[in-house]
């Protein structure tokens, strides 16, 4: 990048518009920009959920691995330190400002039409920042409070880092209580992990804790000290408060508990709406004791019932723990394929962080205080939940835009994964079904979707067409015909990847 005199023009294969090699370089490099390939699913109707059928079946493509989530490890290996996230800003300010800004009254000039589209309902905010400098240089209605939806998985993942810091590993473990008669009892003890995994193969499976490799250290502890039969049950007290979401038993979330496996889902999937279990605790012990008995540890409860909850003593010896990836790993997972079960997780580690209860109202409190600390502009904000799936949710888009325009300063590391985990257009993720081969946002717009009925939001980062790094947040209330708001806010974001606006 450095050696670049001036930005050129690339042209892609069977795509009519061109991509300044700035976009392409910047794209492709900072953000492990990866080209999926095979037919994507138009986007379908919608469910009573709110939840459009895209985002449902298509969460995630097959490919949309980036930044610390395409590692992998060895069965049974030591998980490793989580790697360092790429500069974001790297290339875009070698040397400094070579790239130029966009103006105001550039972008206002090709934004504001587009801000009229009907298409977008009756409330509507929109907000873009320069990377480089923070400075805003558009803004309609940026203050105001709307229905985020999904998008406020941003700010669950900035209080998480922040709180908890992006190196921060989830514990699942087994513990054997030592003043007990008959048969030993033994816990199952929830951390937190939502990505624990029962699975013995299949996506993730390598990078996730294990609940088999558990019961396997577990048994081998447990027939150390000359044991082959137990007692075994769970323990979900980390957690407080109601374990069901306020929009009820829903395929798009599990029960919010400590301990879960596969995220409670009773099919093979690994993101978008699943039937679920609504014992997501005693579904993961139930299979622990199984694999328990594969080792030739027995157990006081029949293999068809359910192993009931406890709490472990402070008495309680350890036998064996599993952890999950970083922090960091997880959060690119949430943001790119949009994983309301990790969301909540995430909000739940700012909490205990900010020793907070872990239910919806103490995570809540933990995310709204811990993005205060940063002097983060939260006028209007109200934290109902983590995942964005609750219509109480408020959030402006300036907020949206200073979190990622936070998480793209080099200055601050630990937050870098919130951008590496954002979508990109047209490729991976939510955005997978999204942009057309032929659009100029295609590969360089990287955002964060929000839809919920009557609700559509676009959070994200664009390159422009002199190479600038900007962000840009845009948000819409009301909307009655879902496709055309989300064609719109396309378009806006599309727009800005195409312009240099000077």
């Amino acid at each position: 990048m450095r050696q670049l005199a001036k930005p050129s023009a690339t042209k892609l294969s069977g795509f009519s518009g061109k991509l300044t090699t700035w976009q392409l370089t910047a794209g492709s490099a900072a953000f492990g920009l990866v080209i999926a390939a095979g037919a994507v699913a138009a986007a379908g109707p919608w469910d009573s959920s709110g939840q459009r059928t895209a985002e449902r079946d298509r969460a995630a493509s097959q490919e949309a691995w980036g930044g610390a989530d395409h590692a992998g490890r060895a069965p049974g290996s030591e998980p490793e330190a989580a790697p360092s996230a790429p500069s974001v800003l790297a290339g875009l300010g070698a040397p400094a400002g070579v790239a130029p800004a966009p103006t105001d009254s550039a972008l206002a000039e090709v934004l504001d039409p587009l801000m009229r589209d009907p298409a977008l309902g009756p409330q509507r905010s929109a907000v873009v920042l320069d990377a480089a400098s923070g400075k805003p240089v558009y803004g309609k209605s940026a203050g105001d409070g709307l229905t985020p939806a999904s998008t406020i998985k941003i700010a669950t993942a900035a209080a998480a880092l922040s709180a908890a810091g992006p190196d921060h590993r989830i514990a699942t473990k087994t513990v054997i209580e030592s003043d007990t008669s008959g048969a030993p009892d033994v816990v199952l003890v929830g951390g937190g992990d939502p990505t624990l995994t029962a699975r013995k193969d299949g996506r993730y499976t390598d990078t996730a804790a294990s609940l088999r490799t558990l019961a396997e250290d577990t048994a081998r502890a447990l027939k150390s000290r000359g044991i082959d039969k137990i007692k075994l049950s769970y323990d979900t007290s980390l957690y407080s408060g109601p374990a069901q979401h306020p929009i009820g038993p829903n395929e798009n979330i599990t029960p919010v508990t400590a301990l879960m496996a596969d995220e409670g889902r009773l099919d093979d999937s690994t993101s978008g709406p699943a039937p679920r279990t609504a014992d997501p605790a005693g579904e993961a012990t139930k299979k622990f004791a199984q694999f328990l008995r594969d080792k030739g540890i027995d157990t006081t409860t029949p293999p068809e019932a359910t192993p009931g909850p406890s709490k472990a003593s402070d008495r309680a010896e350890s036998l064996a723990k599993v952890e999950s990836p970083p922090l960091s790993a997880l959060v690119e997972r949430m943001l790119t394929h949009s994983d309301n079960d990790i969301a909540e997780a995430l909000a739940r580690q700012a909490a205990i962080a900010a020793k907070e209860p872990a239910s919806f109202d103490g995570a809540g409190k933990a995310v709204r205080d811990t993005l205060s600390e940063q002097k983060l502009p939260l006028s209007g904000t109200k934290f109902a939940d983590g995942s964005g799936l609750d219509r109480a949710d408020r959030v402006s888009a300036e907020l949206l835009a200073a979190l990622l325009d936070h998480a793209a300063d080099p200055g601050r590391p630990e937050l870098r994964s919130v951008v590496t985990g954002l979508p990109v257009a047209g490729f991976t993720g939510t955005l997978v079904d999204r942009y057309p081969k032929d659009s100029p946002g295609t590969g360089v717009v990287r955002a964060k979707t929000g839809t919920l009925t009557g609700v559509n939001s676009l959070a994200g980062t664009v390159v422009d067409a002199d190479g600038r790094l900007l962000v840009f947040a845009f948000m819409t209330t009301g909307t009655t015909d879902p496709q055309s708001a989300q064609k719109a806010l396309d378009h806006m974001a599309s727009t800005v990847a195409n312009c240099g606006c000077r």
